[in-house]
């Protein structure tokens, strides 16, 4: 016998879907910052419960895209919307000429993904797996963007606090490491997406435990 269909209200109550009832919050901040000129404490607050679901959203989409497109795009898709609120963050911040916001806002991210998201991803997944398994040839490449990213951004604070050169030329040396970085990652995208995209493809790829 088949179970009832149920009601589209009581949908929205099961677990999976609670967390979209904060989407009424997305017209609420509209409203305080263009109509209402509420406090900035307020909008904050609003605006903060409102991106709960947005990313929630986005996280499933990403998903159902990379069963469609695969492993590989996937991945990259995920990981390019999932820093999409600092790439806002930083766009605005930037306009707004606050460079220590943009500085900290990058720090937390990744602070936030190494210690929380894939800190509580091993401590969750090790709680139902006695083995994890994860892909060897993506966690050494990520490792190496990684350990090149540390370097670029430690090369900067070393020089200025060594040596007393003008501000022109700090700048021109965080602008070579950019171009740098951008370099190795676009590499790093071809290398994963089209000339070893074989070793992304889930199951097929070589794992080893941990």
């Amino acid at each position: 016998m088949s179970q009832p269909t149920p009601a589209p209200f009581s949908r929205w109550l099961q677990p999976e879907h609670l967390l979209n009832l904060l989407l009424v919050f997305v017209p609420v901040a509209v409203v305080l910052e263009y109509a209402v000129h509420a406090a900035p404490i307020w909008i904050f607050v609003c605006s903060a419960l409102a991106i709960v679901p947005l990313a929630g959203l986005m996280g499933k989409a990403t998903e159902h895209l990379a069963e469609k497109v695969g492993a590989g795009i996937g991945g990259l898709l995920n990981a390019t919307f999932g820093n999409a609120a600092e790439l806002i963050i930083a766009v605005i911040a930037l306009k707004a000429g606050h460079h220590d916001l943009v500085k900290a806002s990058i720090t937390g991210s990744i602070i936030g993904n190494i210690l929380l998201v894939f800190g509580l991803s091993a401590l969750v997944g090790g709680i139902k797996h006695s083995t994890q398994k994860y892909n060897r040839t993506a966690a050494s490449m990520s490792t190496t963007l990684l350990f090149l990213s540390a370097v670029a951004l430690i090369v900067p604070a070393l020089f200025h606090a060594v040596v007393d050169d003008p501000s022109t030329a700090r700048r021109e040396l965080s602008t070579e490491n950019a171009v740098v970085l951008m370099f190795t990652y676009a590499m790093s995208l071809l290398f994963s997406l089209k000339t070893h995209k074989h070793l992304y493809v889930g199951e097929a790829a070589t794992e080893a435990p941990i």
